[in-house]
């Protein structure tokens, strides 16, 4: 039936797009957006385009970012000589929504997950080891997630640290296996990075 409205059909395949939208959720979108008046819709598709033109990744952490170096990267209130290296943003940005961590961070853009092909030359593990090898960092917090691919890499980057005399930590208690840190509430985080442990 949508078919015979092509713009109709061809919003709910593209909402249908989103990670968790299948189908029916796309489609009950569609007739939200349908039921806005123009101007919200008008708000939504710039705020979209405004997005994809001005976002950027932090050429030092690769964090996402309208500067460049981000402000993350350029604050002197944060400690350089911890590094907190992610799987993803969201996952720095429970971090930081825990306010437990005041050093600098690392967004790998992903986890080794040989099954998928993804390899170690397929995130960002290279810069991170630049920014190693300049010698101001003390210490790594491995904050990758508690998964299958989160906890090999984790390992795969403590054998690449450890021979450069830098103290390599993971998170601690409180986050459970298979858990992802977007998902997690500040306490817990909080708790998990002030308990955080030599790997």
């Amino acid at each position: 039936m949508l078919d015979s409205i092509p713009s109709f059909a061809r919003l709910v395949a593209e909402l249908s797009k989103f990670p968790g939208i299948g189908q029916k959720t796309a489609t009950r979108l569609a007739f939200f957006l349908l039921r806005q008046p123009a101007v919200e819709a008008e708000a939504l598709s710039t705020a979209i385009l405004e997005l994809k033109r001005q976002i950027r990744f932090c050429s030092i952490c690769y964090h996402i970012t309208e500067q460049n170096p981000c402000g993350l990267c350029t604050s002197q209130s944060r400690d350089e000589s911890l590094l907190c290296v992610v799987e993803e943003p969201q996952a720095l940005l429970a971090i930081e929504r825990s306010h437990s961590f005041r050093g600098r961070y690392h967004v790998l853009h992903g986890a080794l997950s040989p099954l998928e092909g993804v390899g170690p030359d397929d995130i960002y593990i290279a810069p991170l080891m630049q920014r190693l090898g300049q010698g101001d960092i003390k210490e790594v917090l491995v904050a990758t997630n508690f998964t299958v691919e989160g906890d090999a890499t984790a390992l795969y980057l403590a054998r690449l640290i450890h021979p450069l005399g830098i103290r390599v930590t993971r998170l601690a208690y409180g986050i459970p296996m298979g858990s992802e840190l977007e998902y997690i509430d500040e306490a817990t985080v909080n708790r998990a990075v002030q308990g955080r442990r030599e790997f």
